[in-house]
């Protein structure tokens, strides 16, 4: 079977989003995938005329061109591209000039994380679903939300990104109830109020404050390639916002429907997790034994108190066998062949 990914290259390259999407092509690379790539470089923030006459040519000229050379039987998109306008073109060009069938993989949902009181983009992101031929999406949160919205369109739940963690995994540790936290540090800014809590976290990510509290360490940024050899500590804290409490805001309320990558980078890694309550992820993180799960992050300490080194054996070594599955695209390659079987889909 003739099987493509479509590879777009994004004008917002500075930033982390791509590790989780160049990690799902090196895994489905191994699969028979080839990669189909498209020079879509546009500005989504230029709005001159010369910028509409470059979409114009993208849209009509360009990705024509491309995809009446292509003879596939399958086209796997990695959703979202940055443009829902050169997103709609794609999918009425693979429609019209190929018999592929077309599968998206769904990073993020824009009407949960960003959009959703633009009520033209809710509806132009909802009939792209409704469009494709299947979808893999993060867990049964998100499944249960988006058949809420109407999508028909066959759903295949991935269960959790898997991460191309080449270094070596170390199933040592010493249980000294160490917490870590890694990420883009300028949006999480409940870490500028961790004096009110009482336990020791390290802090790895760009943009970081100019100061943090006594017991918040920072160590600096590292690539996604690099990071794993610094994160030796006995948890990984994935929480969003502003605040101890609760997850709240825009991207606090999305952690109730996704699957963040963080949390992936941290399993990878041996790291069991610490996750909010109400997360989407908390019932894969309890189910399997891999973390904790917290209503508010001044419940951390009093856990880590009274958990014995026993109990985070099991939970050290519970993650360390995901670490394996996680380094050898085991999610994306079971949802894919599920997605692909007729038997499966749901």
């Amino acid at each position: 079977m003739s099987k493509y990914i479509l590879t777009i290259e994004d004008p917002k390259k500075n930033n982390a989003g791509p590790k989780a999407k160049e990690d799902i092509l090196y895994f489905l690379e191994q699969e028979g995938f080839e990669r189909l790539p498209l020079k879509l470089d546009l500005d989504p923030e230029d709005t001159s005329f010369k910028a509409k006459l470059h979409k114009l040519y993208l849209g009509k000229i360009y990705i024509p061109r491309v995809l009446k050379k292509v003879k596939a039987e399958m086209i796997l998109l990695q959703y979202p591209i940055y443009s829902t306008y050169l997103t709609n073109i794609l999918i009425a060009t693979i429609r019209k000039y190929t018999d592929a069938k077309l599968y998206l993989v769904i990073h993020d949902v824009e009407t949960l994380r960003l959009f959703k009181d633009d009520h033209e983009f809710v509806a132009n992101e909802l009939q792209i679903f409704n469009e494709v031929d299947g979808i893999i999406d993060h867990n049964k949160k998100m499944h249960a939300w988006l058949q809420a919205q109407g999508i028909k369109t066959p759903i295949v739940d991935l269960g959790l990104f898997d991460y191309h963690n080449p270094i070596k995994l170390d199933e040592t540790y010493t249980f000294d109830r160490s917490v870590v936290f890694a990420g883009n540090l300028e949006k999480s800014k409940f870490l500028t109020k961790l004096a009110e809590v009482d336990f020791q976290m390290k802090l790895f990510g760009p943009n970081p404050a100019t100061s943090y509290p006594a017991n918040a360490e920072y160590l600096g940024v590292h690539t996604p390639e690099e990071l794993p050899k610094y994160l030796t500590q006995n948890f990984g804290l994935v929480w969003d916002g502003t605040s101890l409490t609760e997850c709240d805001g825009i991207f606090g309320e999305y952690t109730k429907y996704n699957d963040p990558h963080k949390a992936s980078l941290y399993l990878s890694s041996g790291l069991p997790i610490i996750v909010w309550q109400k997360a989407a992820i908390a019932d894969f993180v309890i189910t399997n034994n891999l973390g904790f799960a917290v209503e508010s992050l001044h419940d951390i300490s009093k856990r880590l108190e009274t958990m014995s080194s026993e109990e985070y054996s099991t939970m050290k070594k519970n993650a360390v066998a995901l670490a394996e599955k996680l380094r050898r695209g085991y999610f994306i390659k079971t949802a894919v062949a599920k997605l692909t079987d007729e038997k499966d889909r749901a």
